[in-house]
């Protein structure tokens, strides 16, 4: 599974409905932090395929969904589990502070 690209449309599906914990990427095109965030999460996105979801949330295509999770400055990473919001890192993310964070979700089942 590679990382799904999230909109207002498909997120109750692909976001709310997983049964999986989800990591949401925001981002922009023109943010540079933004671009060197990208390949980490698409190399976790295969490393961890089946046990966590990896979407990305473009926020200007999206404003409606940066706003919902006041989202102030990009790249913001957000971890959903059973459809709740589990924590959240600003800037940019090493791909241990990524896997830290997913760790949460793990401990609570």
């Amino acid at each position: 599974m590679s990382v799904v690209t999230i909109t207002n449309d498909n997120f109750e599906t692909e976001v709310l409905g997983a049964k999986i914990p989800v990591l949401l990427d925001f981002w922009a095109e023109w943010c540079g932090p933004c671009k060197m965030q990208s390949p980490i999460i698409e190399a976790l996105a295969e490393e961890l395929e089946g046990k966590v979801k990896f979407g990305k949330v473009n926020v200007d295509e999206e404003p409606a969904l940066a706003l919902k999770y006041q989202i102030m400055s990009i790249p913001t990473l957000i971890v959903m589990h059973y459809g709740l919001f589990q924590t959240k890192a600003i800037g940019l993310q090493t791909k241990e502070n990524i896997l830290e964070m997913l760790k949460s979700c793990e401990e609570q089942g």
